[in-house]
């Protein structure tokens, strides 16, 4: 196998076919040998993880640990990890270290797994294109030229590029499924509050979910398990029980029913990625399940709403950046409020402004109930859409995203098309749900992308139907040329 999965290195790993350290390392070298080329990577922890594979050897040898004790892997870092810097992918937060581990870099450590760094992401997850880090951008492993998408794409690129099997990411409208489908690998988002936002640092709190990426959707539902449940330092955190999804992917999918809405088929769409899509649905079909055209009537204001709701979060968030406790401090300075506005002005880059600013004024008196509040409003016809819609089907399907990669700085001089490379997945967002991007062919050589969204908890059933379609095909397994492990 080119691009191993965490399963089968996890196999590899329980029958000593090879130690932590000597898998450790050698991801540590592919990173330094392509790392250059793809800019996946903020900070590499080589002696950090080395020495976290030497416990895991440790454990193995015993007979200890788990189905993920010694598998390497990355966070993307917006993740507090207490004695390594936490960028945000920006220069507010360059220098910054965390006194303490998010909860998932927590969860992670307890099972096992061996960081090995903290990978490059849109600045304070805003962007679709990895485009806007103060670390330059991310290139697409499949072309350099091109976008990995974003604001996770630091982290799809690591592993589509084979540096780590496993990655860490964030999807506030789509920064995990995106990224994924330009990258041609799994990218798995949960419900909203399946896995704990404490110290993940916020950009839209009531939006933002932690995920996973991952070869194959067999590797999500491992590291899911790891990853999710009630955390009490979290006031979004649900407390509902997590269930082992490794064993619901096995499931049949015999009888179920698939909904494909119409308006994922518009005109926006590329043909070729249209075609790869209706391709996998026969795939389905041929797996047993029943394929039922589903309406989801006010998916169109899906963008609109997203981009009154984040921004207002965002505005709110990023108050907290002000050069008095921690981030950037302008020096030099006149006044408190020269401090600062110096500080902000030094320290965000420009999409981060044009957001905090169009949070600000949707905000304000006077705007607050003819766009705030609208909008609002527009969130729950979109998520009443989707609770009917489940009430016929199982699942729904359709793109990722409405195009292949597209070209680093092709779209960067107008926010409105960048914007709209999140169609097909903000409204998971807003209404909550969990999702996967699973590679479901090629189009002109690149990797297209097949979303799969259930209902809120159905975590077990979309990495199921993920899991059955890629047992009958091997898109998930091709890899970017000269990439091989």
């Amino acid at each position: 196998m080119e691009r191993p999965t965490v399963a089968a290195l996890s196999r590899a790993l329980r029958g000593r076919e090879l130690s932590s350290r000597e898998l450790t390392r050698r991801y540590l070298d592919a990173i330094a040998e392509r790392d250059g080329k793809i800019n996946a990577f903020v900070t590499v922890t080589a002696e950090q993880a080395l020495a976290a594979a030497d416990v895991a050897d440790g454990l193995l040898a015993r007979g200890a640990g788990g189905p993920l004790t010694g598998i390497p892997f990355a966070h993307k870092d917006i993740f507090c990890t207490r004695g390594v810097r936490t960028t945000c992918g920006s220069k507010m937060l360059e220098n910054f270290v965390a006194p303490y581990d998010a909860t998932v870099v927590e969860r992670m450590a307890a099972a096992g797994l061996v960081m090995v760094g903290k990978t490059n992401m849109d600045e304070f997850a805003m962007g679709s294109s990895n485009e806007t880090s103060y670390f330059g951008p991310v290139r697409n492993p499949w072309d350099a030229a091109r976008s990995p998408g974003g604001s996770s794409g630091g982290s799809a690129a690591a592993v589509a590029a084979g540096m780590v099997p496993a990655a860490t990411g964030t999807d506030t409208g789509g920064s995990i499924r995106q990224p994924a489908a330009l990258t041609g690998i799994t990218g798995f988002k949960p419900t909203y509050g399946r896995v704990s936002r404490y110290g993940m640092i916020a950009f839209a709190s009531s939006l933002d979910q932690a995920g996973i990426f991952t070869v194959s959707a067999e590797d999500a539902a491992l590291v899911i398990e790891a990853m999710a449940g009630f955390d009490p330092r979290d006031s979004t955190s649900a407390d509902v029980p997590a269930p082992a999804y490794s064993h619901e992917i096995l499931a049949s999918l015999e009888g179920k029913r698939i909904g494909v809405p119409p308006e994922f088929f518009d005109e926006g769409l590329d043909p070729d990625c249209a075609a790869r899509v209706r391709e996998a649905l026969q795939v389905f079909e041929s797996l047993g399940a029943r394929i039922v055209e589903i309406p989801l009537p006010h998916l169109n204001l899906s963008i609109p709403t997203y981009y009154i709701v984040a921004p207002a979060e965002c505005s709110s968030n990023l108050a907290r950046f002000d050069g008095v406790r921690f981030g950037h401090r302008a020096e030099g300075v006149s006044s408190l409020e020269d401090l600062y506005k110096r500080s902000r002005q030094e320290g965000f880059g420009a999409e981060v402004k044009r957001r905090i600013m169009t949070g600000t004024y949707v905000l304000s008196a006077g705007y607050y109930d003819a766009y705030y509040l609208q909008a609002l409003k527009a969130r729950r016809l979109i998520a009443d859409d989707f609770r009917r819609a489940f009430d016929e089907v199982d699942i729904i399907a359709g793109p990722t995203s409405p195009t292949p990669a597209f070209g680093l700085g092709e779209k960067t001089a107008d926010p409105v098309q960048m914007y709209l490379n999140d169609i097909y997945t903000i409204a998971v967002n807003l209404a909550g749900l969990p999702g996967v991007s699973v590679p479901c062919g090629l189009a002109r050589g690149l990797p297209v992308g097949l979303q799969l969204i259930g209902p809120a908890f159905a975590e077990g059933t979309v990495l199921n139907f993920a899991h059955q379609y890629q047992q009958a095909t091997d898109w998930h397994l091709q890899v970017p040329p000269g990439m091989a492990a």
